[in-house]
This record gives structure tokens, sequence and C-alpha cells, in this order.
């Protein structure tokens, strides 16, 4: 007699290997995704900062840029510096604001930690009037890994760099 159609063993099979292949999938889409969301972190702040910059040396005033809440992982805020106390003082007029989703963890060196200052000619400074230069850590799924870093010169110039490295600012975020 001939059979049409598959048998109970084959069919019990033909499942368990398309639920293999669908974890994997799954597992590395989720990957994929994750990979994507810390790239779009890394270029929407080096773009913010470089903004900051802009709008500093058009006005010919003090900018800052600074995470929000003193967290760069929820989003960074772009102010005017009018009474030179930066994000200390809410009358400062904000320019522009942008959220962040804070599952992507971004932690900066101690110049770089909570702001960036730049003059009315464009240059980064502290506080103090002197020159301030540091890089932002976009961190990764693995603990204590940098993925991407948002690097700031003591002239100004921003640049993105797409290094995995080991870094221990990415172990106390995480």
């Amino acid at each position: 007699m001939l059979q049409k159609g598959f048998g109970l063993i084959e069919i019990i099979v033909g499942l368990a290997l398309a639920s293999l292949l669908m974890l994997f999938a799954t597992t590395s889409f989720g990957e994929l995704i994750q990979s994507t969301r810390r790239l779009d972190a890394a270029q929407m702040l080096a773009s913010g900062i470089r903004n900051a910059r802009t709008e500093a040396i058009l006005r010919q005033q003090q900018t800052v840029i600074h995470g929000v809440n003193d967290d760069w992982s929820q989003g960074w805020r772009i102010i005017l510096d009018i009474s030179g106390e930066g994000s200390q003082d809410s009358d400062n007029p904000v320019l522009l604001e942008r959220r962040g989703d804070a599952r992507v963890a971004i932690v900066g060196n101690r110049p770089v930690q909570q702001f960036v200052r730049f003059s009315g000619l464009g240059d980064p400074q502290l506080p103090s009037g002197a020159f301030q230069a540091g890089t932002l850590h976009i961190c990764g799924a693995d603990p204590g890994t940098s993925q991407h870093q948002v690097v700031l010169s003591r002239s100004g110039r921003v640049s993105l760099r797409s290094d995995k490295a080991a870094q221990t600012l990415c172990d106390r975020r995480g």
C-alpha cells in the first residue's frame, strides 16, 4: 500500500529541527539589534557633541552638552551657558535635547563624565579654563567591554571609533 504524507516520527523530527533553527536565528537577530542600537547611540552622541561645538562658534557663546540626569545613557541636552554654571542653572536655555533608550550604557572618563563645555571659539574647556578632552564609551553586552568610543580631542575635534576594547568604566555602569 502506498502512503502519502509524513509519518508521526518524521513530523516530530522536522519540528525539532525547525525549533532549533528558530532558536539560533532569534539569538543572532537579538544580538544584531543590540549592536545596531549601540552604533546608533554612538553616532547620535558624536553628532550631538559636534552640534554643541557648532552652536558655540555660531553664537560666540559657551555651550554645554550634558547627560540627562547626569547619565549619558538617558540622552543628552545642549544648553547655552549664559550663567557659566552649565546644567546646574535651570535658567540656561535648552537648544536641543535628545532622549536615549537607556538600554545602551554610555560612560565617560573623568573629563567628560558629566558634560562637555565649548567656549565661543569652539574650544572644549573645563570650568577652570583648562582644556577638556576625553572619551565616552558605548558599552557592549559583555561586562567590561567598550564597543564604540566617542573621542573629544583638545582641539574640539570629535571622532567615532569602533574598537572593541576592555574598559573598566563599563563594569561600573552595568
